[in-house]
């Protein structure tokens, strides 16, 4: 799953001029790991607080700027970009107001028939740590 957050992420980002001239480019690989993996666990920690991978979708597709999800994703990811990466308050705002574009562009992936790279179920397998929800359900009992 990260694979496929990190191309989205390299995409959407590099096709925003304002955010893309916003990151310096010594930084842009760093930038696309720090933003791909703070998706990451905010999608994993969102998934069994929405309950679950529908109810994950549901917000994700919804996930405007104000949106619980984002502003989860966006809060933490700030803060690591700019004491991790030193990236100015003009870079991480340009940054924060892409996440919601990204996260609706992984909801429709992920709904997408045509595509398969990014699926409920590979991304209940990501969660689950590849065990899919048997072996989810067999360690809660």
């Amino acid at each position: 799953m990260f694979d496929q957050i990190l191309n989205m992420v390299k995409d959407h980002l590099g096709n925003d001029p304002q955010v893309a001239s916003a990151i310096p480019a010594d930084k842009a690989d760093a930038v696309h790991h720090e933003v791909a993996s703070s998706i990451e666990n905010g999608v994993k920690s969102q998934a069994t607080s929405e309950g679950g991978i529908g109810g994950l979708l549901s917000s994700l597709a919804g996930a405007g700027s104000g949106s619980p999800i984002s502003s989860a994703i966006t809060g933490g990811l700030v803060g690591t970009l700019t004491s991790k990466l030193g990236l100015p308050p003009a870079a991480t705002g340009a940054i924060a107001a892409a996440i919601p574009g990204i996260l609706q562009k992984f909801a429709h992936k992920t709904n997408d028939p045509n595509d398969s790279s990014l699926t409920p179920d590979s991304i209940l397998g990501s969660i689950t740590g590849g065990k899919g929800l048997g072996g989810a359900l067999g360690n809660l009992f």
